[in-house]
């Protein structure tokens, strides 16, 4: 493999850009994307299980995105939907109250990235319930401007130095049964984890004072936990016997990426708002509240505006990305290969004892790698070191939660991509047990 154009442009980079900015994997400079399928700017190439942090669900410059973001550009780049109008906009909010769940009528507030959306759906549950308090979950990661930190409780350096965070936001513990911190298994679990919700509510948190729950479907930077079916039906039933709006934050399981348009339908439970981001335009910046009418109708301008929010562009990547997970079939496609793959995983599984858990829906796949199996103990090291391995051999994977795999490919790739990558991930761990990865990658490889 070679690096020296890319570790050239990484020491660039070290010198001109904030620290705050990036998180290193390895020194991968990305020249070009197609498919499922990266090249950098050496060309080597890699098959991507990263999807550009989930932003990229129809792959890397599909056709029919890159088509619509052409024509559109050769028409008029933006004008301010603050003040003026233009249909793809209009296009695009009832192509999203379309898909999203839901029989009631919906509106639609358009924002460019997911931190944006989840501050916009802090400041609309408290205008609609007239109530301060939000409820969110710890581990969670909602974006990294001031609301989305504040709902956020995930890393320390998130919160470091920059308080005070937006008050009367308040964390829970998510439903990790895996590593349930009550020691619970699941055949005696009581919920104790929203045990601490109504706890609260009769000791210190007024729930006729609470605006919103927001959840994530999957606890995504949390390292891919998919919360028991019992859990959301008793919070949902929670919410709704105390006035409390209930969000799904699909910023990162939106668009097709569970195998179904949103996480949370899984849970056949119907949210009275969205909160989408990521790959709703296929990479272009894009986020959006799917809300129903009444809850929307309760704010008002400039409350929740911004110059290039809604962009022609965005919106014609959006109705294209839509089109292309219709078109190519790939729901279906998601759900079929999402199954596939969490049964070769849990195959290395039954071979490898670093593998403590495989857990995921669609292509959401997260590997949970253990020092011990009966401790849980998480072995951040291990992740890392695989991580770089898989990149020297051709496929880019990151962690999260110090010790996860995150497998999260575009939903277009193949079964053989999926085969290819997931051998490669096995040589990896087989290298990792031998003691054949320096420790000197961890110099580089430092993740979440």
């Amino acid at each position: 493999m070679k690096t020296d154009k890319c570790v050239e442009i990484v020491r660039q980079d070290e010198k001109v850009l904030s620290p705050s900015s990036r998180m290193p994997y390895f020194p991968l400079v990305i020249k070009r994307g197609h498919g499922a399928v990266l090249e950098d700017m050496d060309g080597n190439e890699y098959i991507d299980l990263l999807s550009s942090a989930g932003a990229l669900n129809t792959g890397h410059s599909h056709p029919k995105v890159v088509e619509a973001v052409i024509k559109q550009v050769q028409d008029f780049i933006h004008y301010t939907p603050v003040y003026t109008y233009h249909e793809p906009l209009v296009k695009l909010a009832n192509r999203l109250t379309d898909i999203s769940p839901g029989k009631f009528k919906k509106r639609v507030a358009f924002g460019l990235s997911g931190s944006d959306a989840n501050d916009g759906m802090i400041k609309l549950a408290r205008a609609y319930t007239g109530r301060s308090k939000i409820i969110s979950f710890i581990q969670s990661y909602h974006g990294s401007t001031y609301g989305a930190i504040s709902l956020s409780a995930l890393s320390l350096n998130m919160r470091k130095k920059i308080g005070p965070l937006l008050p009367d936001i308040h964390h829970i513990p998510y439903p990790d049964c895996y590593r349930c911190m009550f020691g619970k298994k699941v055949e005696n679990c009581r919920l104790e984890c929203l045990k601490q919700l109504e706890i609260a509510f009769e000791h210190y948190i007024p729930a006729e004072e609470v605006a919103a729950v927001i959840m994530e479907p999957i606890a995504g930077d949390a390292g891919l936990v998919v919360p028991p079916q019992k859990y959301v039906d008793s919070l949902y039933r929670l919410c709704k016997e105390n006035g409390i709006l209930f969000v799904s934050e699909e910023v990162q399981q939106g668009f097709g990426r569970t195998g179904r348009w949103f996480g949370i339908e899984h849970f056949n439970i119907v949210p009275d708002a969205l909160v989408l981001g990521k790959s709703i335009a296929s990479g272009m910046p894009m986020s959006a509240i799917v809300a129903r009418e009444d809850i929307m109708q309760s704010w008002q301008a400039p409350v929740h505006v911004f110059t290039t929010a809604g962009s022609p562009v965005s919106c014609v990547a959006a109705l294209a990305t839509i089109e292309v997970i219709l078109e190519e079939n790939l729901l279906e496609h998601t759900r079929e290969l999402g199954e596939y793959a969490m049964e070769r995983f849990n195959r290395l599984k039954d071979k490898h004892e670093l593998i403590g858990q495989v857990r995921g829906l669609g292509l959401s796949v997260g590997v949970d790698l253990v020092k011990d199996r009966d401790t849980k103990e998480k072995n951040g090291e291990a992740a890392a070191k695989i991580c770089y391995r898989c990149w020297e051999k051709g496929v880019v994977l990151t962690f999260f939660a110090g010790n996860v795999l995150r497998v999260q490919p575009p939903l277009v790739i193949s079964r053989q991509q999926m085969d290819k990558a997931i051998d490669i991930i096995e040589e990896a761990i087989v290298e990792y047990t031998a003691g054949e990865i320096p420790d000197k990658v961890l110099e580089i490889a430092k993740g979440w």
